[in-house]
């Protein structure tokens, strides 16, 4: 189910945004907006990043950003990947792979790069968003989300999200 832009943004971040954000299009062949995502994207799985693909960028960003959280958790939003300075003219990110010439950030696992859903019980929803920025983001390489959180703060000019859910599973 995808959450209305401004709904999503006000519950999400809204102390990042700055007014009158556009709308993204977020989308994965590997799964639906609000599907199960397919057990391969898990630490059950493969553990490997899905599938996305983007439209609608504005013609004036000068980056993208993408965000998977986990809300659900337990102790509080948790991160499982953080890529920044994805070029704005990328349409496609292939499965397992993160984009060319981005940079990836610290999870909250405590690795660079992705790590897919892995429950501690019960079903959780987590969220794949693209965030459109009106500059490029001078951080390192291993950044956390509280640095990435503050450097696209009052930079986002348009964002969508693609949401999904797993549930851990007794069976291979």
């Amino acid at each position: 189910m995808r959450l209305p832009l401004l709904a999503f943004l006000l519950l999400s971040l809204p102390h990042l945004v700055q007014a009158g954000p556009g709308e993204i299009w977020v989308t994965s062949p590997d799964f639906a907006d609000g599907a199960s995502i397919p057990r391969r994207f898990t630490c059950q799985g493969q553990n490997i990043s899905p599938a996305l693909a983007i439209a609608d960028v504005p013609t004036s960003a000068k980056s993208l950003v993408l965000i998977v959280d986990d809300p659900d958790a337990p102790s509080g939003t948790f991160t499982h990947w953080l890529v920044w300075n994805i070029p704005p003219g990328t349409k496609k990110l292939p499965a397992g792979q993160p984009p060319p010439g981005a940079l990836q950030g610290t999870n909250d696992f405590g690795s660079v790069g992705y790590s897919g859903p892995c429950p501690p019980s019960g079903t959780h929803n987590y969220r794949f968003y693209i965030c459109a920025l009106n500059t490029l983001l001078n951080l390192p390489s291993k950044a956390s989300r509280l640095a990435i959180d503050d450097a696209i703060r009052g930079h986002i000019i348009a964002m969508g999200t693609l949401m999904g859910h797993y549930a851990k599973t007794s069976s291979p």
